[in-house]
């Protein structure tokens, strides 16, 4: 009982080909820059856009085949989708917002209304059920849109940047609230996200779209510990350096040497190297390091209790020092300073 899909289709610049295969309870989330398809993923899947290419089953049901000219609309699906900004109708209460869909699949009045008034009160919004979306707040309006999702009781749920909107404190509280309701929804599950704390904190899975395909795909530790791309080093928050090995020595691609502990085979390597393995110097540091260049200031972004700063040289990195250490060093955008970083600290895997 799971969701298997290939998704072949052409819209505009966008090339999407993507196979997606998800099982009941399972959250993958989808990542990806702007305009890598993600979106237009969700809704080949809801019946909203079709495919040219490919298949979509869902619980061995065939949902979308153009070679056999099989297409189910969307509102025969068995799909919930929550939206960024939750589409929610402006002239109807919450509690009718959530019975609309229940109408939509053959539900008397008074049963969707029971219904609807059920999934309010799991998302905490039971006293709010006459309010019209106007006099809700982003996260309530968010909830309501969650519950006429689930209320429908859909084997797949696709939820689409649904956290974008909200501000940073209602969306951190938003997100605990969304684990705890996806915890009790046994169907297939598929988020979108920009949101790298989204991902690493929600997701069993993550898969990575880059320019309509899967580039990389892992739980969010593997992930984490193994980029393959520089945009998802970047999400991640990591230094990628791709090179070729050779013992212990590793000759980067734009010229520049990194040492590492342990000697590798032959062959093209990438090397993980965490921001705060990076350490600044105003002078060339003396004792441990065994990697040191000569680099310049290129920005500096101050996020409270670690100051990040980018620098451009023979090794383009991201440093993160204390603010202290910011402070000492008087790092500004075109100082020049030295960076390291210890031979222990490289962590290197197969290109």
């Amino acid at each position: 009982m799971t969701l298997d899909a290939r998704i072949g289709l052409r819209k505009g610049a966008l090339d999407l080909d993507l196979g997606l295969r998800v099982a009941p309870g399972e959250l993958l989330v989808v990542v990806g820059p702007n305009g890598a398809g993600k979106t237009t993923a969700l809704r080949a899947l809801s019946g909203l856009e079709g495919i040219d290419a490919g298949f979509i089953r869902l619980d061995g049901a065939t949902l979308d085949d153009p070679v056999v000219g099989v297409f189910t609309p969307p509102e025969h699906r068995p799909v919930g989708i929550v939206f960024q900004d939750g589409v929610l109708f402006p002239h109807l209460s919450a509690l009718e917002n959530v019975a609309f869909g229940l109408r939509g699949r053959g539900t008397g009045g008074v049963g969707a209304r029971r219904r609807a008034h059920e999934w309010l009160d799991r998302v905490g919004l039971a006293a709010m059920a006459r309010a019209r979306p106007v006099a809700l707040s982003g996260g309530q309006r968010q909830a309501v849109a969650l519950a006429r999702a689930l209320a429908r009781d859909p084997r797949l749920l696709l939820l689409d940047e649904p956290l974008a909107a909200l501000d940073a404190t209602t969306r951190s509280d938003m997100r605990h609230e969304l684990r705890r309701h996806l915890d009790t929804y046994d169907g297939v599950r598929i988020l979108v996200t920009h949101d790298p704390i989204e991902a690493i904190a929600l997701a069993d899975r993550i898969a990575v779209l880059e320019k309509g395909r899967i580039t990389q795909e892992g739980t969010p530790a593997d992930v984490r510990a193994r980029p393959r791309s520089r945009y998802v080093a970047d999400l991640v928050g990591v230094n990628l350096l791709a090179g070729r090995a050779d013992g212990n020595l590793v000759r980067l691609s734009g010229g520049a040497t990194l040492i590492v502990a342990d000697p590798l085979p032959t062959g093209d390597v990438l090397a993980v190297v965490h921001p705060r393995a990076v350490a600044l110097y105003a002078d060339p540091p003396a004792g441990s390091p065994r990697n040191v260049w000569p680099v310049r200031v290129a920005a500096v972004d101050d996020e409270g209790e670690r100051v990040r700063v980018r620098l451009s040289g023979p090794v383009d990195l991201v440093a993160e020092v204390t603010p202290a250490a910011a402070s000492s060093l008087a790092v500004a955008p075109g100082a020049s300073v030295f960076a390291s970083v210890k031979a222990t600290e490289v962590s290197v895997f197969p290109a």
